[in-house]
């Protein structure tokens, strides 16, 4: 498990603009279970995490029109059961930190994996996540 000075202002850069942290499975669960689409950030310690995910995911939700109903996050090598109960749900997509996936009812309809977040620029990645979101959330009204 990553030390606690570390993780907690990576945690924050989401936390501090709308996501909610899922630190349990139970978190997890009842998240999942709830009616609409949530974004799940899988946040991580790696340079493409901080260069280009969170960036870019927070890029998405300020400039889009559409969003998802939740704005989640859990932190990989820290928030470790949760990260593990999120994975059974990414499933058939292996293990990947970072990633984003997006639900719908409790239905993944979307995921990005670690080889699609490198090498990629936070506009890239939140150009990406606006087009997902058009295509899978309700207007806002």
């Amino acid at each position: 498990m990553y030390p606690k000075e570390i993780v907690v202002p990576m945690k924050e850069e989401l936390t501090d603009n709308g996501f909610t942290e899922l630190v349990t499975p139970t978190e997890v669960e009842a998240q999942l279970a709830k009616q609409g689409t949530t974004l799940v950030m899988i946040n991580s310690v790696c340079g493409c995490a901080a260069g280009s995910a969170r960036p870019g995911v927070l890029m998405a939700v300020a400039n889009s029109t559409v969003k998802p109903d939740f704005l989640t996050t859990s932190f990989a090598g820290y928030d470790i059961e949760a990260v593990n109960k999120l994975r059974q749900h990414f499933l058939p997509y292996p293990p990947s930190s970072p990633s984003i996936a997006l639900f719908k009812n409790g239905e993944l309809v979307h995921f990005v994996e670690r080889h699609q977040i490198e090498r990629k620029s936070p506009q890239m990645i939140a150009n990406h996540l606006i087009s997902v979101f058009e295509e899978h959330c309700r207007q806002l009204v």
